[in-house]
Order: structure tokens, then sequence, then C-alpha cells
């Protein structure tokens, strides 16, 4: 790939704007928040979000008229030691582009659409002085995932990684004092926790990776002279790039959410909404599939690291799907639906199938944003229904519980927690909540990949690869698909069909334009966007555009077959969701139809599989016991008790009384001194008497002392 210097062409001398901006953003909250009004505040987060978008466009733009070419965008100068030099640079090629539009451009909807769910989430909680806080940390998702994507190094790659993982921390665990219903408890706390110390697991892996290459590839973490130097080392040294490919896969299991490391994707739900559709769908889960797509030419070296990239993906998807059927909680399904589609990603990218890894990533953000963000929306609705009927019952019951004591009167009011994101009290929001409804519906289609919506187009290439050249995950992927359609058919039936099963749902209402009108467009891309790259002779847009890149990549035609088996199979899925939640809807207080049929193996779908059990017992209570010994044993009793008080403390004191002060100081330097002190108050006694006041002694004194002196003289 060829590397420009200059920039005489296009507006590349705005790439530092891609982070600048955000920042800035972030900044003029952080400082002014407290005097802004809400809706300045979501302004000015937004702008800056949108400020990036332009710039990625204006991006893209440059790299197209400079025919694909690579540049590198000097900013500053970071680490000069010796012959190493890595400065702040900016990288814009077609691959760095097109996730720079997908994060800024899906990014900006869903700072638009908090600016209207965050108003209304800090009121339901009590916490209005929160919304500018999420909105500063929002914007520093963005710079933290711009940073990432337009790195010019493996190490400007990894500020960014690092920096979207503190993100993650600090907006899943936003309300960290209370759970999902507002109640007070560590449950938030807790799960920012897991994706925290999870995702430390999967940098372990890059940072071994980014020691390898370092140590092996040229002594550089730049691009362009790492991917110079592997080949070399591959024919000599081929254990060094596999072991660096697999490590680096750890990375992007713990990013990306893949066998083993997924587990803290689901509890990720705990953040605002708004979150779960920025860490879902355009920012942090996708970058493990685009550092594969980045690292292309070292992973095409090695085709046996790269069997167990695409199985790992195609076995995540799969397990995954499996998991989604027997959730009930609307943003838990969607989740495990994330997990199983970024499987997809990955199987893809492992297969060398990068345009079809990517295409599905940027279809994908359009889709699962929508999702995310319409799941929002319902659960919104279903809050302000249970207000206004508790408002409502309030007044009505007042004068029932007014004799009651008051920890009866508690008890009343408490007896029953309402969970606005349980499915199971949802039902007939189609009528209530329409134009949700709809947009739910269109996302809904596009990830079942029903034609001619996005998700079919990008699917389906996936599975064309998977077909030429891997069965095992050609099937299992089919499978995950088939899954997919009848997990997601499940939620519709359950969530908007049916009567209501809640008296929140019967008073739903819905969601202002400020939230609509962003899934709007959203859902406009999920329709439209499968024509970003059409399996068609000169439709193949986004392979030619990612090929200036990825090198020269030959575009799939469609086949009737693969697609034919994974739409009938997805037509079928919804329809046997039809007959078992549509055509007899869900009562109240009624259990899952799957249950009872299914048995062991629904039970093992609704828990998981028991995986975080399994964790529990084989890493989190070995942990825990073993940390608990270290801390009681080995730091309180042996190193605090014995070391600390018995041999350091009780050697001194035992130094201090019985050897310095015992016998150094009472009967050394105090005998010493008593001694002199003794000899001077004798001297002193006997010295005085000569002081007796008569003159005649006097004068004999002097006498004696002049005699004494003449005596001295003459003798000498």
């Amino acid at each position: 790939m060829h590397l420009i210097e200059t920039m005489n062409t296009g507006f590349f001398f705005l790439a530092p704007w891609l982070v600048l901006a955000p920042v800035i953003g972030l900044l003029v909250n952080a400082v002014f928040g407290r005097q802004l009004s809400e809706k300045w505040i979501g302004a000015v987060a937004s702008l800056a979000s949108g400020t990036a978008f332009v710039v990625s466009v204006l991006l893209a733009y440059s790299v197209a008229v400079n025919h694909g070419h690579a540049v590198s965008v000097p900013f500053a100068e970071w680490i000069h030691i010796g012959d190493l030099k890595l400065d702040w640079t900016f990288r814009v090629d077609s691959l760095s582009t097109t996730m720079m539009l997908v994060v800024s451009g899906v990014g900006t909807l869903i700072h638009i659409y908090a600016i209207g769910y965050m108003h209304e989430d800090v009121r339901f909680k009590h916490q209005e002085g929160r919304f500018a806080r999420f909105f500063i940390f929002l914007n520093l998702f963005i710079a933290a995932m711009m940073i990432l994507v337009s790195g010019d190094s493996y190490l400007m790659l990894f500020v960014g990684w690092e920096g979207v993982g503190l993100c993650s921390f600090l907006l899943i665990g936003f309300w960290f004092e209370m759970d999902t219903l507002a109640r007070p408890s560590w449950a938030n706390s807790d799960a920012a926790k897991k994706a925290f110390i999870t995702n430390r697991v999967g940098d372990f892996g890059f940072l071994i990776a980014g020691f390898l290459m370092f140590w092996y590839l040229g002594r550089s973490f730049q691009f362009d002279d790492v991917f110079a130097a592997a080949p070399a080392i591959a024919e000599t040294q081929r254990w060094v790039i596999i072991a660096i490919t697999l490590f680096m896969l750890l990375g992007v299991a713990g990013k990306s959410a893949q066998i083993p490391l997924y587990v803290w994707l689901p509890d990720a739900m705990a953040g605002p909404t708004p979150v779960s559709a920025l860490i879902h769908a355009a920012t942090m889960v996708t970058a493990g599939v685009y550092l594969v797509a980045r690292s292309a030419p070292i992973y095409t070296l090695v085709p046996e690291a790269q069997y167990i990239v695409a199985m790992v993906g195609a076995m995540t998807a799969l397990f995954a799907a499996t998991i989604a059927v027997g959730q009930y909680d609307i943003k838990k399904v969607l989740a495990y639906s994330t997990i199983s589609q970024l499987g997809f990603m990955v199987a893809a990218v492992g297969m060398g199938a990068f345009v079809a890894g990517m295409f599905h990533l940027v279809t994908h953000a359009f889709f699962k944003a929508l999702l995310f963000l319409s799941a929002g929306s319902v659960i919104l609705g279903l809050e302000r229904g249970h207000h206004a009927h508790a408002h409502h019952a309030h007044h009505e019951e007042r004068h029932k519980v007014r004799g009651k004591r008051k920890e009866e009167r508690e008890h009343e009011e408490h007896k029953e927690v309402f969970d606005p994101g349980d499915m199971r009290n949802m039902g007939g929001l189609r009528k209530t909540m329409p134009v949700t409804f709809w947009l739910y519906m269109i996302g809904t289609l596009a990830l079942a990949g029903i034609f001619p919506f996005a998700g079919f187009w990008s699917k389906d290439e996936i599975l064309l690869d998977a077909n030429l050249h891997y069965t095992s995950v050609y099937w299992q992927l089919t499978i995950a698909a088939f899954f997919t359609a009848f997990y997601m058919g499940r939620q519709i039936w359950m969530v908007f069909f049916g009567e209501a099963r809640s008296d929140a749902a019967k008073s739903a209402q819905e969601s202002p334009k400020v939230m609509t009108v962003p899934l709007m467009v959203l859902a406009g891309l999920s329709v439209v966007g499968g024509a970003l790259n059409l399996p068609f002779e000169g439709f193949h847009h986004l392979g030619h555009w990612l090929g200036y890149t990825l090198g020269e990549v030959e575009g799939l035609p469609l086949n009737l077959q693969v697609a034919g088996i994974s739409t009938v199979l997805a037509l079928l899925a919804i329809f046997i969701s039809w007959l078992i939640y549509g055509r007899n809807p869900l009562k109240d207080h009624q259990s899952d139809p799957l249950k009872r049929p299914l048995g062991f193996v629904f039970t093992g779908m609704e828990n998981k599989w028991f995986v975080d059990e399994g964790y529990g017992v084989l890493i989190i209570t070995p942990f825990k016991k073993l940390s608990q010994f270290l801390a009681e044993v080995i730091d309180w009793r042996f190193w605090h008790d014995f070391v600390h008080d018995t041999v350091i403390a009780g050697t001194y004191n035992w130094l201090s009384e019985v050897v310095l002060n015992r016998y150094a100081d009472q009967k050394g330097i105090d005998t010493f001194f008593n001694s002199w002190g003794s000899f001077t108050q004798w001297l002193s006694g006997n010295v005085r008497k000569i002081q007796n006041g008569f003159v005649r002694s006097y004068a004999l004194s002097v006498l004696l002392g002049v005699v004494l002196i003449l005596g001295y003289l003459i003798l000498k």
C-alpha cells in the first residue's frame, strides 16, 4: 500500500478534528454544564459528534479523490527513544474512514436521541444533576473510538482501545448506586466492574501480541513497518506470527464479546439505553472486528490462525443465539443478539472475507442501533405509563391506606416492583406506541435477514464465503441465523401483540420526536443500507472502496441456493414463533410456552447455559478464596501480625527497651553523666568553702597564688 506523506489535495488536514471536536464538546459541558439548560447541553454534545461526522465525510471524499491512497497526517511528537520514533499520526484510508463514518454518524443520532431519553430517565431516577455528566461521557466515548480507528500505529490504536474500555466502565455504571429499577443497589456498579475486568483479560492478550510484534517485526508499532516485516518472519519463524494473531484474538474476544469473554456484554445493559446502542452497535464491540481487518496482512500469512478465528466467531454466533431464545429482558435479548452478530463478523474476517465482515459491521450498526434505541423508547413508554397509572391509583387509594401504620403502607407500596424492561410486562404496544412498533419491525426484519432489508445482503455475503471455504462455519452460522429470526419474532409477539399484561402497558405513551426522528433515519438506513455492497456486477461499491486498503477483492455474485436456504429458514423461524407466541399470545403471569416442551434445554437457555455460574465455581470463587487467604493469612496474620508486629515491631521494642533503654541509656549514658553530676556537686561543695567572706582568707589565697606563680617561673 502506498503511503503519501504530503497532503496536496483534499481535506486531510482536518483529521485531528475527529478527536478535537468531541473533546471540545465534553470540555464545554464539563466547565459550563451547571449553567446550561438540558437542551444546550445536548446540543453542544450532538454538535461535537456531528462535527466529527462532517470531518469523516470530508476525509472519505479526500480518500476518493486521492485514488484511495492512504495518507498519514502528523499531529504531534509522541515517543522518541533512540531509533524508535512514534508520533501522534492519523491514518486516513478507506478502512479507517469507513469506521469513522459509522462511529460518528450513528453516534450523532444516538446523541440526539439521548437528549429526549435522558431528560426523562434522570427524572424517573430523581437525578436531574447528572444530565450533563452523561453527555460528557458520551463525547469522551466518541473521542476514544476516533483515536482507535484513526491511529497510524498499534500503539495509538491501543490508546483508543483502552479509552473506550474506560468509557464503557463509566457509562455502564452511570447509575452506579442503584439497579435498573432505580432501587438502591450496587448491581450497576458490579456490571461496570465485570465489563472492565473481563476486558482487561482480553487486553493482556493484545499487549502480549504487541510485545511480540515489537520484538520480532522491526522494533516498530507503525502499521506499514509491521506489515512489511511480517512475511519474512512468517517464513523463518512462523510460530511468531501464529502467536501474535492468536494473542490478538484474545483481545478481540474481550472487546468484541466472543467466547469465552462475552459474559460482560449482557450485563452492560445496566447502562442507560443510549449507552447500550453506542456500545453494541457502533463503537466498542466493533473494535475487535476492525483490529482483525486492519491486521489482514498478518492474518493472511497463517491460515491456521484464520481458521481458529473463524471457528470462534461461528461458535459464538450459535451459542449466543440459543441463549437469546430464553431471555425475558428486552435489552438482554438484543445483547445476546449482538454477541451472535459479532460472531458473524469475526467469523467473516477470520475466513479472510474482510469486506463481508466490514459490510455486516456497517449494516449491523444501522439496525442494531435502531433496535436498541427503539427498545429504549418502549422502556420509557412503559415508565410513563407506570408513573401515570401509579399517580392515578395514588389518589384513588389514598383514603384506603391513610389509617394504616407507616410500615404497612410502605410494604404495600413496594411489595411488587415493576420492571419496564421485562417483556412479560408488555403486550399490545403496537396500539399505544405505533411509531415505535413500525420502527422496531424494520429493525427486526433487517436483523432476521429478510429481503430486501440491509441485513439480508450483509449476512448472506458472509454465509456465501463460509459455504465456499468452511463448511462447518457455514452450518453453524446458518443455524444461528434461524435462531435469530425466531427470537426476534418471539420478541415482537411478546412486546407488541396480544393484550397488555400490565397497567403500565395499557397506559404506555409514545416517545417524543427528538427520540423517534433519529430512529426513522436509522430505519431508512436499515432498509437501503444493503445497497452499499449488492452482489451484482458494478454494485460491489464497498468491496471496491475497501479494496484500496485491504487489496483487490473479487465481488461474489448472488448465490440463490445460499440466499434461498437462509431466507426460507428465517421465514420458517418467524412462522414458528407466531405459532408459539403470536397465535395464542401470552397472558399475565403465564410461563413461557417453550418451558414445558423443551424442559432442561429451555432452562439452560433461560439461565444462559449456567456459564456465569461455571465461571463463579471455577474462577471467581477460587479467586475470592485465594484473595481471602492472601488477605487474612498471608497479609494479616503472617505479614502484619508475625512479620510486622512480632519480628519488626517486637525486635524494635526489645532493642529500644532492653538494649538501648535499660543498658545503653540507663546503665551507660545515665551512669556516666550522673557520675559527672555527683563529681561536680562534690567539687562545688568543697570549692564553696573557700568563699567564707573573710578578707584575711582572700588575702592569704592571693598570697599563695603569687607564691605559686613565682615558684613556677623561677623553676622554669
